[in-house]
């Protein structure tokens, strides 16, 4: 398995936990709210990447350009939280 592959795949796990179970059992469901957990879950999904991939020197391939583990996790996480995002908000009504 590629090292782009293992963290999508913690970034999809930590989204799934997000989405499937921490954000629908919010007893109020604000934009701040899910914001304070968001970037704790992104927190700990970077740390878990961290502990993977610091010190490896390991290049991961992005489209235009190569980056290094921090770099790629940030930008995969957000990219695949937006749209998980916009659902979630037109879902619940939240507005931004």
């Amino acid at each position: 398995m590629t090292p782009e592959v293992t963290l999508l795949i913690v970034n999809a796990i930590f989204l799934a936990f997000a989405y499937l179970w921490v954000y629908p059992n919010l007893t109020t469901k604000t934009i701040n709210l899910i914001l304070i957990y968001d970037a704790i879950i992104s927190c700990a999904a970077l740390l878990v990447a961290g502990l993977l991939f610091w010190g490896s020197g390991t290049n991961f391939g992005l489209i235009f350009f190569t980056s290094n583990w921090a770099v790629f996790a940030i930008i995969t996480l957000g990219l695949m939280e937006l749209p998980l995002f916009a659902w979630f908000a037109k879902k619940h009504d939240l507005h931004i």
